[in-house]
């Protein structure tokens, strides 16, 4: 018993989380195949397809390195387009507003306490809770508890009216503004501590950006690590004067004491430098794609946030060094930002890093030659800073070489990759599918075959059956016959008349040589390629449904040479070679078909010119435009071959007077055809005509 298990497939909307079968080996043969031909390099190929990338036959794109590179400028300018770099600004400035209406909300809020607190002091039968039960604190210094009089509540109105003073008196600027509540005493303790907070932010993007392993602001510092921090960027200073003054600094001693600041792997003043560089690159990238006003602003805050007078001038000095030792910041660019979206200065420094990132990504992908190259490259840090989609690519383009390997289709031959034998069939076939593709959609019905005689290979239609015919039965058209001749019912009763058989084709075997003109005006008419495809095409047609042909490549141009499928896809042509030797050509051929048992002999001979040279006493003669003795010694070889039933099929490229009258000439003497074609349609030539005289069929 038999069973049959059929697979089930469930098909759903495409969400972006469903796998896509990766590039095979054979995609890739497919999209290096033209190029391959045309320039008869592999590795040049192989590059160009690294690059430029390709599209499957499903429409489903293998991206290049120019492609990724150009999503990682695309994402780039997203995120360009997406942030509105003002709103650093502006969030500060929103804070500081924010603050400040703490502040007065809170003096507001004291005082009513305090009122509260005093007339129940005055009134100590009356019921209810004390101010100072629902405050929990006072601004006095005293306990909650404590007895509270008018002196202390005048205190108090005194302290709110001179602090609504200087609130009223903060100047406009955001650095004025940060200074003066540097020394403003709060009366809001929450309004305080949010103003602690953002100057602790605004101090640690100073610091960490100049110095890697600073982690605390100067408000959290120990007056010991103040003095050290000091002394830090006192020597630091004194150092990069002893530099500019020709003078070689201790750095061992520094970074002794101070290694701790600037992070591992620094072993120069240099080494120093460019880490601070590296650091100091976002915060320099922020304000130069600020405009003037925002720069100027954001650079007063920083300035106002350093409130130890030492640390602000040795920072001041440091600035100054640093601006004239490195005048422009090499890790450091500036952008246009066009959007609507916040940010905040935590995420702004955040954003420059990612965006100097990508900048430093595309520098390296920039510079990678092939897939080797892709070694050196951060393949994380890519998936990072882009997604798992283009680190998918890249590695896809990194396994390029090693996918072919794999299949069997190139090898590496001393550091140099070559086509394998399965290679060049691959190549081959993709040729033919190709041709046939074009044929299917554009072709179909237009070749009549119609040679009758005896075969064996079965057609799907069929014919009445005739005496002597093979008696292959269509038994559905036997019965259906019957059935419209008598009307259904049983039993069928069948007549001689309704019985019909399927139509077979004969097939003969052939042997052919294909003549390819090599002359260096096949080059310059761009012709090569398709006269390339066309050879590697019939190679794969013969091969695989003709085993039994025989079939010959010779290639002409000054003289005329036997070429193996085998060594055609790297063959490219010789700019230097002159001449059409159409003479020899047909002389070689003939030798390559007098050795073969086909009974159908042909040459198919694919030119763009008419005879240039010719062979006389072992020599070769060149003459443009041609002489009347080429043009005879080259009829003579037609006669030849003719004599010997070899027929010669002619695709001329080109329709000058001389070459037509000369084709029309050779194919009155030799009974063979003669065909105008260009490069986009003589494969469909070719093959249909070989095809068609493969075939023949069977009425």
């Amino acid at each position: 018993m038999t069973y049959h298990y059929h697979d089930r497939y469930r098909y759903s909307r495409w969400d972006g989380s469903q796998e896509i079968s990766p590039f095979t080996a054979d995609d890739i043969m497919d999209a290096i195949s033209d190029d391959l031909l045309s320039e008869g390099d592999l590795q040049r190929a192989l590059r160009k397809l690294f690059r430029q990338g390709t599209e499957r036959e499903d429409g489903r794109q293998m991206p290049g390195l120019r492609q990724m590179m150009e999503r990682m400028r695309q994402r780039r300018q997203q995120q360009q387009s997406r942030y509105n770099l003002g709103s650093v600004l502006e969030d500060i400035e929103s804070q500081l507003e924010e603050i400040i209406e703490k502040e007065r909300s809170g003096i507001e809020r004291r005082l009513d306490e305090g009122r509260d607190r005093l007339e129940q002091q005055q009134n100590p039968d009356q019921s209810g809770e004390s101010a100072s039960g629902q405050s929990g604190e006072t601004g006095d210094g005293d306990d909650p508890d404590a007895e509270y009089d008018e002196n202390l509540h005048n205190l108090l109105e005194r302290m709110a009216a001179k602090n609504r003073q200087k609130l009223d008196a903060l100047p406009e600027d955001m650095a004025g503004r940060i200074r003066e509540l540097t020394e403003y005493d709060f009366m809001d303790p929450n309004a305080r501590q949010q103003f602690q907070q953002l100057l602790e932010q605004l101090q640690q993007q100073v610091l960490q950006q100049t110095f890697q392993g600073m982690q605390q602001a100067l408000e959290n510092m120990s007056p010991e690590q103040l003095d050290d921090m000091r002394n830090m960027l006192s020597e630091l200073n004194e150092m990069l004067e002893q530099r500019a003054r020709g003078e070689e600094p201790d750095f061992e001693r520094f970074m002794h004491k101070y290694g701790h600041y600037f992070g591992d792997d620094i072993n120069s003043l240099d080494e120093l430098l460019d880490r601070m560089a590296q650091q100091m690159a976002a915060m320099q990238s922020l304000m130069d794609s600020m405009s003037p006003e925002q720069r100027e602003q954001l650079q007063d805050a920083m300035n106002a946030v350093m409130n130890d007078p030492g640390i602000q001038e040795e920072m001041q000095k440091l600035g100054q060094h640093l601006g004239q030792m490195m005048p422009e910041n090499p890790y450091s660019s500036s952008y246009e930002f066009t959007g609507g979206e916040d940010l905040s200065l935590q995420e702004a420094m955040r954003m420059m890093d990612t965006l100097r990132e990508m900048e430093e990504m595309e520098d390296q992908l920039a510079s990678v030659r092939d897939w080797r190259d892709l070694e050196n490259i951060d393949n994380e840090r890519i998936k990072e800073l882009m997604g798992d989609d283009v680190s998918r690519d890249l590695d896809q383009l990194q396994q390029l070489t090693k996918l072919l390997e794999e299949a069997g289709y190139i090898e590496n031959n001393r550091g140099s990759y070559e086509l394998t034998p399965r290679g060049v069939r691959k190549i081959g076939q993709k040729a033919l599918q190709d041709i046939f593709r074009h044929l299917n959609q554009d072709r179909i019905g237009q070749h009549q075959l119609d040679r009758a005689g005896a075969g064996m290979d079965r057609l799907d239609e069929s014919k009445p059956y005739e005496f002597g015919d093979p008696f292959l039965l269509d038994l559905r058209q036997t019965v259906m016959n019957a059935v419209h001749r008598d009307g259904t019912g049983s039993p069928v009763n069948l007549a001689p008349e309704d019985f019909e058989v399927f139509r077979t084709e004969t097939m003969t075997r052939s042997s052919t040589v294909l003549m390819i003109d090599m002359s260096r005006s096949m080059l310059y008419n761009g012709c090569y390629l398709a006269a390339k495809k066309v050879a590697l095409a019939l190679d794969s047609l013969i091969r695989t449904q003709f085993p039994r042909d025989d079939f010959h490549i010779v290639g002409f141009s000054a003289i005329a040479t036997r070429m193996k499928p085998a060594n055609l896809a790297n063959i490219s042509w010789n700019e230097d070679t002159v001449g059409t030797n159409l003479q020899h050509g047909l002389m070689l051929s003939r030798q390559l078909l007098s050795r073969d048992k086909g009974s159908n002999k042909q040459i198919i001979v694919i030119t763009d010119g008419e005879p240039t040279a010719h062979f006389e006493n072992g020599q070769v003669y060149f003459n443009y435009p041609p002489t009347y003795h080429t043009l005879h010694e080259t009829l003579k070889e037609v006669k030849r071959c003719t004599r010997d039933n070899i027929t010669i099929n002619t695709f001329m490229l080109e329709r000058s007077p001389l070459m037509a009258s000369f084709i029309s000439e050779m194919s009155k003497m030799n009974k063979g055809r003669a065909f105008f074609a260009d490069s986009n349609n003589l494969g469909e030539y070719i093959l249909v005509d070989y095809v068609a005289n493969r075939r023949s069929l069977v009425t």
